[in-house]
């Protein structure tokens, strides 16, 4: 009778100790549609995706949506000068590429929210401080109009030029 109660104790245990798998929240719009697969009907889920852009990165080439087609990015949006959570965001994002150096599935995007300050020889000497090299991190310079309205509508944080300082700031909003 005890090492069948041993054995029922450990099985107790051990499931116990099993949790579902975490998922990583679905953010932003989605929208069912119906389509038709081998003459049925199905319900399928076309989930919000990032609209095409373009613009200029730290070597002044135009980049666009289609630089990063077929790939795995991590996009941010910082400025320059920032003195507080950017640095400690892109020393982060540096964990990123140095872990993924020269692997063509995966990119990294920073959009500079400093629309006045940060042009792309800006971002040219910042990239280098951080000794980026080549064009797998990505820092891109845009109009105040296309960065904060994709940083809101599409990537879900907000942008707003701090009133004290002219300088902008993002904040994340999490769900």
């Amino acid at each position: 009778m005890k090492i069948k109660y041993k054995h029922f104790l450990l099985l107790l245990i051990l499931s116990a100790c099993h949790t579902a798998p975490k998922q990583l929240p679905i953010l932003g719009m989605r929208d069912a549609v119906q389509k038709v697969v081998d003459g049925k009907t199905v319900v399928d889920t076309v989930y919000q995706t990032i609209p095409p852009f373009r613009f200029l990165n730290q070597d002044s080439v135009m980049i666009d949506n289609h630089t990063f087609d077929g790939k795995i990015y991590v996009a941010d949006f910082f400025f320059t000068s920032c003195p507080t959570i950017c640095p400690i965001m892109h020393r982060n994002l540096m964990k990123v590429y140095d872990k993924y150096k020269g692997n063509k599935h995966v990119m990294l995007l920073s959009h500079s929210i400093d629309f006045k300050y940060d042009v792309p020889h800006v971002l040219k000497q910042y990239a280098n401080k951080l000794g980026i090299m080549g064009t797998q991190w990505e820092f891109v310079h845009g109009s105040k109009e296309e960065i904060y309205t994709l940083a809101e509508k599409n990537y879900l944080v907000s942008a707003a030029e701090a009133a004290d300082r002219g300088v902008m700031y993002t904040r994340v909003i999490w769900f």
